[in-house]
């Protein structure tokens, strides 16, 4: 299982595979060694795949299931699709423009696909690769991501006015 995070002191990234082998997640800026809960990773006795049942970087036990893509880049290809059938659109090319916007639709589906599944938090943001049994976290909610954006927002605050 691999773990993608942002170090909770100095907000550096961290990429650290097999991270069921390991005792503690360690930042390569500031060296800062976060230590994994007992009974975070369980391993699964049908497969010997690691099963995540916490967060290891918060105590957070919400986690959900997402695509392992960056969004900004999928963003970015229907932006471009787009504003290539914009382009084509204008020159009066109805064939190009759909095909332009099919492709760009085609694409996406491919990738979706394709790219595997990750556990993000809902509290810190981190993601897990490799784990077993992704299923039994579920699938995005708003309202669980509301609760933690709102919690988010009150810390930062309370620690504004202190």
């Amino acid at each position: 299982m691999n773990i993608v995070c942002a170090c909770p002191g100095c907000s550096a990234g961290i990429y650290q595979p097999h991270v069921e082998k390991s005792v503690s997640v360690t930042c390569p800026a500031c060296e800062r060694s976060i230590a994994i809960p007992e009974n975070a990773i369980q391993i699964s006795s049908e497969n010997d795949q690691p099963q995540l049942t916490r967060c290891l970087i918060c105590p957070s036990t919400e986690l959900f299931v997402r695509k392992n893509f960056p969004q900004r880049l999928g963003v970015g290809i229907v932006v471009v699709g787009l504003a290539m059938s914009c382009v084509t659109w204008g020159y009066r090319d109805l064939f190009s423009t759909f095909a332009i916007l099919f492709s760009t639709a085609l694409l996406d589906v491919i990738l979706f696909f394709v790219v595997p599944d990750c556990l993000t938090c809902y509290r810190c943001g981190s993601r897990y690769t490799g784990t077993d049994r992704m299923s039994e976290f579920g699938n995005f909610n708003l309202e669980t991501h509301e609760k933690y954006r709102q919690q988010a927002a009150r810390e930062q605050r309370s620690g504004r006015l202190s």
